[in-house]
């Protein structure tokens, strides 16, 4: 079992999330950047999708009460075991007792811990991920909490020292293909949308990144009915300020979206700070 001393701003357990249940109004849900959870899993040997544990700006802390091989990837949050540093993107044995803390980390948002033989919480339509949006899944972890860990006698072996990963950017830039409702828009909307930059509203969470800067302007007054939603979506309601819609964000919408973001920039997108700039191009 792993104890949860403290929480941090945020903690989490996420898996790879809920896909095929939309028509029912669940949304996907699961680890906002994937790539990241994916990682962790195979630096221990765990399949991709096993469940583990997300962290909002660090300051978390766990205590292990039996020995177990750990790695942490995402954003670069200080790493102790028992009081001693170690590095992420790296397997780390964690020794019965041991305590394990996170920081803060100097850049991105979400940083994740993946546990030899998965986190093993009980599933919620196949998933063990906390859905922030419909409360599905486990509650966010508070002090006190325990979480079970799978058996880890049937993986794969431990080969890796060390996985290279590029820094997390001070500046995004995130591309985007236009549409589906490029059409609502002015003619320079989408122009305005990749050539001037926008910043990071405090108001983002799991549901979607707001953003602050120029206006989208519309061409069409009236409503759109609600139609299905993606992650990545670029929504813009009524004041003209588009939301990056993350892993916990509605399966339908009514207002446009006038762009989407490319498969390759979802990581970046889950990874933005408040006050952070970014940057779209097509």
């Amino acid at each position: 079992m792993i104890e949860v001393v403290r929480t941090g701003p945020l903690t989490t357990v996420q898996d790879l999330g809920r896909p095929g249940h939309a028509h029912l109004g669940v949304p996907h849900s699961g680890a906002a950047d994937a790539r990241a959870l994916r990682l962790a899993n195979r630096l221990v040997g765990n399949p991709e999708g096993a469940a583990g544990v997300e962290f909002t700006l660090g300051g978390a802390a766990l205590r292990f009460h039996a020995s177990a091989w750990i790695a942490v990837t995402g954003a670069p949050a200080p790493l102790r075991i028992g009081g001693r540093a170690y590095g992420a993107n790296s397997p780390c044995h964690v020794p019965a007792g041991a305590l394990v803390e996170f920081g803060l980390p100097a850049s991105g948002l979400r940083s994740y811990l993946a546990v030899r033989g998965g986190v093993t919480v009980e599933e919620v339509l196949g998933s063990r991920s906390t859905d922030l949006l419909s409360s599905l899944g486990p509650d966010p972890l508070k002090p006190g909490d325990r979480l079970p860990v799978g058996p880890a006698r049937d993986l794969g072996d431990i080969t890796v020292d060390v996985a290279p990963v590029p820094p997390i950017p001070d500046t995004p830039v995130l591309r985007v293909l236009p549409g589906p409702r490029e059409d609502w828009f002015s003619r320079d909307a989408l122009e305005t949308l990749t050539s001037t930059p926008y910043t990071v509203t405090p108001d983002s969470n799991r549901v979607g990144v707001r953003l602050d800067g120029p206006p989208l302007a519309r061409a069409r007054d009236g409503e759109l009915s609600s139609e299905g939603m993606v992650t990545g979506a670029l929504q813009v309601p009524p004041s003209g300020l588009p939301i990056i819609f993350l892993a916990d964000h509605p399966t339908t919408g009514g207002y446009p979206v006038i762009a989407v973001l490319a498969s390759p920039s979802l990581p970046a997108a889950a990874q933005l700070r408040p006050g952070q700039t970014i940057h779209f191009r097509l």
